[in-house]
């Protein structure tokens, strides 16, 4: 598949899998987060951060810039603007940084895409059959 398409397509992943971990996080509440909260939320911290960090990589900002401002803004963003329990922050924070090394490795293994934490080397599928 074209470079041009991954982009977008990690965008997309890791929108939908923050969505879920937001969702899971934040499903014992007496009521329900609405799911445009969820969604708005998505859309800074993924679509913001990762755009950001592209803007940095590709300009040639320290890789301590690009990666640390993201990930700050997933720590930080979420627990303050959901109010979340001394509960809700450990479990949001660990599935958070799970999320990211997991949304590569898939990638990674399944397709051979290795750009997205590019510095974690996972061999493809291919590579080990090949």
């Amino acid at each position: 598949m074209e470079a041009w398409i991954r982009f977008p397509t990690f965008i997309i992943a890791s929108y939908i899998v923050f969505g879920a971990i937001l969702y899971f996080v934040l499903r014992r509440r007496d009521h329900a987060e609405p799911l445009v909260r969820i969604l708005g939320t998505g859309l800074i911290v993924v679509v913001g951060g990762m755009i950001f960090a592209k803007i940095g990589q590709n300009t040639g900002w320290p890789w301590w810039i690009y990666y640390t401002v993201p990930m700050l803004l997933t720590v930080f963003l979420p627990p303050l603007y959901f109010k979340m329990s001394r509960r809700e922050v450990p479990e949001y924070v660990l599935l958070s940084f799970l999320s990211a090394p997991l949304v590569h490795l898939l990638f990674s293994f399944f397709l051979g895409w290795k750009d997205y934490m590019p510095f974690l080397e996972v061999p493809s599928l291919w590579e080990l059959l090949g």
